[in-house]
């Protein structure tokens, strides 16, 4: 059970939150700059209305108590500030959560898989359910979609703002000789993640199907942070290389894009957790090291790729006209058998939306739903 105490005849005054795991001292800068008092925050946008960052290095709490009815701490501060304080929200603010569900790895034999129709997404407690899948998984298969020339928009602003690149607001996936990306022939594509070279990377990718006459083709799609969970129990070492050394990657068209980013193939957020990767081979460079440490590097890189393409970990499935697959462009890699264009028309829509609109959406709902 967590809870906020306080001793007031301590010198300075204490606030103390206390929970199963011990009793934590709360600071006065941290106290200080969490107070929504209409003096130092806009009671609409929550924004503050002083900054936090000028508040004296040395400011104290002179003094600490419970308002009549215990629900507000009453604190005072020694630069002059006295103010009400919610223990609710201090008790929240100690935590920090982006307020979505927790990724949860999968594999190949996922049972179920987060699957929806797309006209039940019209309802706000259905997508809601469908956007916890998303964050927790980062993929959704939705079938029933609607299929005409650019219906692709009209999908992606469901779940988000799309975003523009070099191949504009949505793109043609279907055979086509002398193409400007491997993507647009019929040759398999192992797993990888979607523009590597850009900064940026597109955070989330939605790809539909209009058509599909081929026998081939099937969509495959891998949760990097499964592979990787394996990478870092039997390779502890080659798993922080490869968080650490950076990759040349670079994406070039005949005369209008010339696109280069520079990053680890593991890429790791502030608090050192694993958030996806940076991969595709068709397109990366390693940097120059000695012998031993490209050797050293290349042995992880070649584990990492190897069980990538593990039936174990990779999920493979035929998307039919109305389908479409939405998946975290940095956690989730995707990829395709190799296809016949002879037996007929392959064609699927694709466009990128960013990671944060469905996290957004996702909070909304959890308000009005009570999650």
């Amino acid at each position: 059970m967590t809870a906020i105490e306080i001793n007031p005849s301590a010198t300075p005054p204490q606030v103390m939150l206390r929970s199963d795991s011990g009793t934590t001292p709360l600071p006065a800068l941290w106290l200080r700059a969490r107070s929504y008092d209409p003096s130092q925050r806009d009671l609409v946008t929550g924004q503050r209305l002083m900054n936090p960052h000028q508040l004296p290095t040395d400011l104290q709490l002179t003094a600490a108590r419970w308002n009549a009815d215990q629900s507000q701490l009453h604190l005072a501060f020694s630069d002059g500030f006295v103010g009400d304080f919610d223990p609710q929200e201090l008790m929240a603010g100690a935590v920090l959560s982006e307020e979505c569900p927790a990724p949860r790895p999968w594999t190949a034999d996922i049972s179920p898989q987060p699957s929806y129709a797309w006209d039940d997404l019209a309802q706000d407690e259905v997508l809601h359910r469908a956007l916890r899948d998303f964050i927790s998984l980062g993929f959704l298969l939705v079938h029933g979609s609607p299929t005409q020339a650019d219906s692709i928009l009209e999908v992606a602003r469901r779940f988000g703002y799309v975003r523009d690149t070099n191949f504009g607001a949505f793109f043609e996936v279907y055979s086509r000789p002398g193409s400007n990306d491997l993507a647009y022939r019929p040759v398999p594509l192992g797993p990888h993640t979607d523009n590597p070279y850009r900064d940026p990377v597109p955070g989330i990718q939605i790809l539909q199907c209009l058509q599909n006459e081929t026998s081939g083709g099937l969509s495959t799609l891998v949760d990097s942070l499964a592979v990787a969970e394996q990478v870092r129990a039997e390779d502890p070492e080659g798993f922080a290389l490869l968080s650490k050394v950076p990759v040349r990657f670079e994406y070039r068209d005949a005369d209008k894009t010339h696109l280069v980013a520079v990053t680890p193939l593991i890429e790791l957020d502030g608090q050192g957790r694993m958030t996806g990767v940076h991969y595709s081979p068709r397109l990366d460079d390693i940097p120059l090291m000695s012998q031993a440490d490209t050797q050293r590097y290349h042995a992880a890189r070649k584990r990492l790729g190897s069980l990538f393409e593990d039936p174990h970990y990779e999920l493979r499935f035929r998307l039919d006209p109305g389908w479409f697959m939405m998946f975290d462009n940095n956690r989730v890699l995707h990829g395709r058998t190799e296809f016949d264009p002879s037996q007929g028309h392959r064609q699927l829509q694709g466009c990128y939306i960013d990671r944060d609109g469905p996290r957004s959406t996702y909070r909304l709902l959890s308000r009005r739903f009570g999650a």
